[in-house]
């Protein structure tokens, strides 16, 4: 594995990957990590099934277990099998690399959370759809690891738990990429070193590229970025996503993601075009981005949860039919009152989860991240009210 100009951080969120000098923009994109396939952990999405490494041998039991998930579902099982065999055998990488990942108490995934946590989240579908996750990893484990089982089986993953954090650990660090070795082209769920430590965003300054020719992925910085010492490298993990799927996922939520969203179930409807150009917003709304050199100095309103609202508002457009203020103004207001209204039905305030979360700082990771997740769906809902309300002031006559 080779690194070029960046650092390997522990911060309060885990490690994350940092550059150690300043990176002018260039035209074309410049490689910051090399990782060969001999270090990765593979697996063909789809059958029949390859590992890339391959380091099960011919004939252990594990492959009956990997070979016997569904092919359409359960890529996590099957990850997290291969990931607990890496880590039984003599000399493999893996063993080594283990001591970069996150603990059960370090970990924020909610496969891990308890039913505690679970009730924090304030989201009945989300919590619902964690402890049908749960039942089914437990459900895998007590069906493949069985008081029959051969020992060699049987020590990977003794209880439970083990197995629940070896599947948290996949789901929240795959990442899946199509390959080409020799000339298969395959799509492949992996596990790589290094490369999972870069953290997430949804304006990342780097991307991943498969280097086919000697079966290296390589992190690359975007092309045209200006990097300074001391930034935090990031990709995009999942795009077109909102935060209760990266809470499944991942683990955690965002106050400013682009693409969240909240149902309105009024009539009440802005114009589209007129609350663009209040906030400088510009392109296809697949593709919405904030122009911020139209803005005035020091004006840092528009962030990502600005954008989600202006996919999510009800918005209408008519051509060249121009906007009549007075009705904009009722349709602001209507808005901004179902918004109360939705803020009224969670049993907390954003202020009170804040203030609970400053005074619990030695809390399980599971439960902050579940008051964090309620915290930013209102933190999302408030900003959405303050921009109808900017752009209730700014609309013209």
């Amino acid at each position: 594995m080779r690194a070029y100009g960046i650092e390997f951080k522990e911060g309060p969120d885990g490690f994350g990957v940092y550059a150690s000098k300043d990176v002018e923009p260039l035209r074309r994109a410049r490689v910051i990590m090399e990782i060969p396939l001999e270090l990765m952990l593979t697996i063909r999405q789809k059958l029949p099934w390859m590992f890339f490494p391959d380091i099960v041998p011919l004939g252990h039991p594990i492959f009956d277990i990997i070979n016997s998930t569904n092919p359409e579902t359960d890529w996590d099982l099957r990850l997290a099998c291969l990931l607990l065999y890496a880590f039984d055998k003599d000399d493999n990488f893996w063993q080594l690399y283990g001591d970069f990942l996150p603990s059960a108490d370090e970990c924020t995934s909610l496969l891990l959370a308890t039913e505690e946590d679970l009730s924090e989240l304030q989201d009945p579908d989300l919590a619902s759809t964690m402890r049908k996750q749960q039942e089914r990893v437990i459900e895998f484990w007590e069906k493949n690891w069985h008081s029959a089982v051969p020992l060699k089986i049987k020590r990977l993953a003794r209880d439970p738990e083990r197995f629940m954090w070896a599947v948290s650990i996949a789901q929240s660090r795959c990442i899946n990429m199509q390959i080409r070795i020799g000339a298969l082209v395959q799509d492949s769920n992996m596990l790589i070193p290094y490369a999972d430590m870069l953290n997430h965003s949804f304006q990342p300054n780097c991307f991943l590229h498969w280097r086919f020719k000697d079966r290296m992925l390589e992190v690359m910085i975007n092309a045209g970025q200006r990097i300074q010492k001391g930034d935090e490298m990031t990709i995009n993990y999942m795009n077109g996503q909102k935060n209760d799927m990266f809470m499944q996922r991942y683990g955690f939520s965002s106050s400013v993601n682009p693409w969240d969203a909240i149902h309105f179930s009024g009539n009440a409807k802005i114009h589209l075009d007129s609350f663009l150009s209040v906030f400088n917003i510009f392109g296809l709304p697949e593709e919405y981005y904030h122009n911020s050199q139209l803005s005035g100095d020091g004006d840092s309103f528009v962030d990502g949860a600005v954008i989600a609202a202006a996919r999510t508002l009800p918005t209408w457009s008519d051509g060249d039919l121009p906007p009549i203020p007075s009705k904009e103004k009722k349709a602001v207001k209507d808005l901004q009152e179902e918004c109360q209204q939705m803020l009224a039905q969670f049993p907390t305030t954003s202020g009170q989860d804040q203030k609970l979360l400053d005074s619990m700082p030695e809390a399980r990771k599971t439960l902050e991240t579940a008051i964090k997740y309620r915290l930013h769906r209102k933190l999302f809902i408030e900003k959405i009210i303050q921009a109808l309300e900017i752009y209730q002031d700014r609309i013209l006559f």
